[in-house]
């Protein structure tokens, strides 16, 4: 490429991908706030945290496959875009629960044109045995921009009201426009596929390369475990303190949801690091048991002491997040060069499939389970920990190739 070199590249998109992601957390962190303003049930609740990730699931398809033949800076910007527009419309127009759940749609779509199309800008330029560790820093840049977006928006609706709160994470979604627009330099499209080669969307190669799948079904169960977690923390230590006798007197729980991702996103990428040194599949093989064995006891033991739930939580989100980098290098890695666009579609779709899946999990065993209680919580959780192990079987089954570079396990 010409004009911008690898480095800067890598510096100008991770940066961009900081900006967009400022606002992710703003809902989940002020989901208790909002509940008992719009009288949400917890099932609706659930709703629209997960739409979030629905419009994510059914747009990426189409959005990053694109990618193999349309320049990826033409659909990042189109999904920045999008993501400006469903924080504005939040901010300005939100009243309820569907006004809400239109504008976290919209929302959920510019995110599925930002996140695997930043990837894919950093992927085309990488060579095979930096690729694990490019991904880990674009996965590094949105996790530590997500963990912080959770304090600054329960900050910013404290000090300024919730509207402004999300006005304000549309004008730096807006930055990131801007910083790619002017920076990063437009590339011709790819050439087109051969005659009698694969269509553009005939995504049946990328099922059949089992190795990428693999790690592809893996993402699809750590993504629900993910958005489940970061969806409802704060509203599951929000009951504990409260039912503990604790609320207002402890610490915050949009805090403690801060901490525990900023400490997600350096577990994922010291997990990166161990699947080079000891083995990618035996490092998501552990991450993926550890996951199952909290999980299941989380809800219970935690919802009896607010400072344990605090560390049972924080202890969670670090083996989620263990083989978050891990997974997503693993897909990368084993496309074949010419789908990678079109694996990294299918990669995400699954993933946010689960994250869509995740958060209503949570709210609906809580309203089947007859509402928020210590009982209702651990089902909850027990729900996730045993989709984990479906998914655990599955990627054992597939036994999935690791990437150059890795060691053989």
């Amino acid at each position: 490429m010409t004009g911008i070199t690898g480095g800067r590249l890598v510096a100008v998109v991770c940066a961009a991908q900081i900006f967009v992601q400022l606002g992710a957390g703003f809902w989940p962190a002020l989901l208790p706030q909002m509940m008992g303003l719009w009288q949400l049930s917890n099932s609706e609740a659930g709703w629209i945290t997960a739409i979030f990730f629905g419009a994510y699931m059914v747009s990426v398809p189409v959005l990053v496959t694109l990618t193999d033949r349309v320049d990826a800076k033409r659909v990042y910007l189109f999904g920045v875009g999008c993501t400006v527009a469903g924080h504005l419309l939040f901010g300005l127009f939100a009243d309820g629960f569907w006004s809400a759940f239109a504008a976290r749609a919209l929302a959920g779509m510019g995110w599925a044109g930002t996140y695997m199309t930043g990837l894919k800008l950093l992927a085309d330029q990488v060579d095979a045995k930096m690729m694990s560790r490019a991904v880990t820093g674009h996965a590094a840049s949105i996790g530590i921009s997500g963990a912080l977006s959770f304090l600054l928006g329960d900050v910013l609706a404290e000090h300024f009201g919730w509207r402004s709160a999300f006005a304000i994470s549309a004008a730096t979604a807006g930055v990131a426009w801007l910083m790619v627009a002017v920076v990063v330099p437009w590339r011709a499209a790819p050439p087109p596929r051969a005659k009698g080669g694969a269509a553009l969307f005939d995504f049946r190669p990328v099922v059949r390369n089992t190795s990428a799948f693999a790690y592809s079904v893996v993402y699809c169960v750590h993504t629900l475990e993910m958005s489940a977690l970061r969806g409802w923390g704060v509203a599951f230590l929000a009951f504990v303190a409260g039912s503990t006798g604790l609320a207002g007197e402890t610490l915050s729980p949009a805090l403690v949801v801060t901490v525990l991702a900023l400490l997600g996103t350096l577990t994922s990428i010291l997990g990166n690091e161990a699947s080079i040194r000891f083995g990618r599949r035996r490092l998501v093989a552990t991450a993926m048991v550890l996951s199952i064995l909290v999980a299941a006891t989380v809800g219970f033991l935690g919802s009896t002491n607010y400072w344990l739930a605090v560390v049972l939580l924080i202890a969670y989100g670090m083996v989620v997040w263990l083989d978050s980098s891990s997974v997503t290098a693993g897909a990368a890695g084993n496309a074949e060069p010419s789908r990678r666009g079109a694996t990294l579609a299918v990669h995400s779709t699954l993933g946010y499939a689960g994250g869509f899946v995740g958060p209503l999990v949570v709210g609906w065993t809580l309203d089947l389970a007859g509402g928020m209680s210590p009982m209702a919580w651990g089902l909850a959780f027990l729900v996730v920990a045993m989709l984990m192990a479906l998914a655990l079987g599955v990627f054992l089954a597939l036994r999935p190739r690791e990437l150059e570079g890795d060691r053989r396990s």
